[in-house]
């Protein structure tokens, strides 16, 4: 029976980052990275719509998006010349009404703290800036001036991968259908093929099947996929000054070349776990939800022409739609890189350079994610994310 020191379920842009990072720290133990959809056509990454920012309501999740963003500052530096992931550093305009002013003002608060470029505005100055904005039912808005924009996910995911095929790491093309433990370890995985692998450290990467995962070793973890849509529509009307836009309903839109992306109508009240298999777009969130949003936002938006649309699943934690990082307080071989509810792309290789300190070095270094652990599932302990998109 083959032997790792290290299996990594999930070979997308998180087990993919805790991989690279691995060697980075110094780990010279054997590593297999295990992805069931090696051409990741329905993976949380790939399907996504590709942003990074920095408001977020706990300082936790600004530092670990600001990581990332410190790497598309330095990726040929970090990949090799010509690395680039078409980043747009057009920033986020996120939008309060009056009942949400408070909270907009509180994060802002938070966001200023950890040093980010964001500036407070209200009605009038919004209407300043972006002179096709409406602000109707508006009160302020928090705009990321810097530090903040879309990006090419495939294209960032395909610079880890490449990078690992030098680092002398295992990629098994399977699905895990087993998890074995002895008392408070996990020794081993099972695949889909019949075979087992023995493991001493097990890094759940899974995104939205890693409540599937943990439950696979008896642990409970309130992970789930949640389906979101994105739609991409023509405008007559294009805005070179547009940031991604999020309006208080929760419906964001963003510029995307020539044409424009959209979705987040979907209601969390009473949802329910996705089929793993639907990815099929929810176009009547479109005709009836996000068009009449976007037109009373942006007028010129009145009249437009949706051309297609995809579906991914978001790794949604029900408890606290944060991350759950780090090991199992009990089943300490076991480690959880789970639940971002939406922001796990853009954090991937901070979780993934946390992790591997962790590993290597036995404690978090570079940004502590203690606040992440798993003891506040366990005690059923929110710690919430406020700005979930």
């Amino acid at each position: 029976m083959a032997r790792y020191d290290v299996i990594i379920i999930g070979g997308a842009i998180v087990g993919s980052s805790v991989a690279y990072y691995l060697r980075q720290e110094g780990f010279s133990g054997s590593i297999a990275l295990i992805e069931r959809d090696p051409q990741f056509t329905h993976s949380a990454t790939t399907l996504s719509c590709a942003s990074i920012r920095q408001q977020f309501s706990i300082p936790e999740n600004i530092r670990l998006s600001q990581f990332t963003l410190a790497l598309f500052r330095r990726l040929e530096q970090e990949f090799g010349e010509d690395a680039d992931i078409g980043f747009r550093e057009g920033g986020y305009l996120i939008l309060a009404g009056e009942s949400g002013l408070p909270i907009l003002r509180q994060n802002h608060a938070v966001q200023l703290a950890e040093g980010t470029d964001i500036v407070l505005e209200d009605a009038d100055a919004l209407k300043r800036r972006f002179a096709w904005l409406s602000t109707e039912g508006i009160s302020a808005g928090a705009f990321g001036r810097s530090g903040e924009g879309w990006f090419d996910a495939h294209a960032m995911l395909m610079l880890f991968r490449k990078a690992l095929r030098h680092k002398d790491i295992d990629f098994l093309s399977h699905s895990v259908t087993g998890i074995q433990r002895s008392g408070n370890r996990a020794i081993g995985v099972s695949l889909d093929n019949g075979e087992s692998i023995e493991a001493g450290t097990i890094v759940n990467a899974a995104g939205p099947s890693a409540g599937k995962i943990a439950a696979l070793a008896g642990i409970p973890l309130p992970v789930e996929p949640r389906k979101r849509s994105v739609f991409v529509f023509e405008a007559r009307d294009k805005f070179a000054d547009m940031p991604l836009i999020v309006d208080p309903s929760g419906i964001y839109v963003r510029p995307e070349g020539n044409v424009y992306i959209t979705g987040g109508a979907e209601s969390e009240d009473g949802e329910e776990p996705a089929d793993p298999s639907d990815f099929e777009p929810d176009w009547p969130l479109f005709e009836e939800t996000i068009w009449p949003v976007l037109a009373t936002r942006v007028p010129a938006f009145e009249a437009i022409k949706a051309t297609r649309a995809w579906a991914g699943h978001y790794d949604y934690n029900t408890l606290d739609q944060n991350a759950v990082i780090g090991p199992h307080p009990e089943v300490g071989n076991f480690i959880f890189a789970n639940g971002f509810s939406g922001h796990g792309l853009q954090q991937a290789p901070a979780v993934g350079k946390a992790l591997a300190e962790l590993l290597v070095h036995g404690a978090y270094r570079t940004i502590d994610c203690s606040a992440f652990g798993y003891e506040r599932i366990a005690e059923g302990r929110p710690f919430r994310e406020l700005n979930v998109i």
